[in-house]
């Protein structure tokens, strides 16, 4: 049924659910796995950045040529056959996902590691006696969470996009729960006759999306002293 009516604003499906209350709740389970994935994939590409840009030497050898294969590993194909391998789960995507996307928070965090250890307080700690591991918690890390912020945010959307490109060929979340791409993968085969089933839930992913990207320019701009 098309919307138009107080009772189902965006209209209902094939099986009669209500497109806007379908969205709505396709909105947490997506945010879900955005920030769950970005919280994991960020933790982890910190710690690697922190151990090869503070450690140096063979230890960072060896994690940056770790962190460039994991680069150059296709980012969707790779998810595409790691949750065809395992069971079409939230938290099986979730893993993926994460796992997958710690390697660019690990390359350009690093880069701020190299900078920010050179400075005057690194090397007062040093000489007070502290440990790198509080060197590296206390005095670097609060340095570089600002990168760390942007990356994330930046990244949250490619996260959204990607879980949504998993349910559309079905190996993402399973039904009944009502993702965005498995709402579009059902409403394909009515596009024709009942737009408003790809339509909606295509207009939500890139309403989503694109809000993403712009707070992720926003805080670039806001947190980055060259841009004030």
């Amino acid at each position: 049924q098309e919307g138009g009516t107080t009772k189902f604003l965006l209209g209902t499906d094939h099986l009669g659910r209500d497109i806007f209350s379908r969205i709505l709740a396709g909105a947490g389970i997506s945010l879900q796995v955005g920030f769950v994935v970005v919280f994991f994939a960020g933790s982890m590409g910190s710690m690697i950045a922190l151990l090869a840009g503070y450690i140096g030497g063979k230890v960072d050898a060896l994690l940056m040529r770790i962190t460039d294969t994991a680069l150059a590993l296709p980012y969707l194909l790779m998810a595409i056959v790691l949750a065809a391998v395992l069971r079409p789960s939230k938290y099986n995507i979730i893993l993926i996902l994460g796992i997958l996307g710690w390697a660019q928070y690990a390359r350009v965090l690093r880069s701020e590691v190299l900078r920010v250890k050179e400075g005057d307080f690194i090397r007062l700690a040093k000489v007070n006696g502290a440990s790198n591991m509080r060197i590296m918690l206390r005095h670097i890390f609060p340095n570089i969470i600002n990168t760390l912020v942007i990356l994330a945010t930046l990244q949250l959307g490619g996260v959204i996009i990607a879980e949504a490109a998993l349910s559309f060929i079905g190996v993402g979340i399973p039904p009944p729960h009502p993702a965005w791409g498995s709402m579009l993968a059902e409403g394909r085969d009515y596009i024709a006759r009942a737009w408003w089933l790809c339509v909606w839930p295509g207009i939500a992913i890139l309403l989503v999306v694109l809000s993403c990207n712009l707070m992720g320019d926003w805080l670039r701009v806001r947190l980055d002293p060259k841009f004030r």
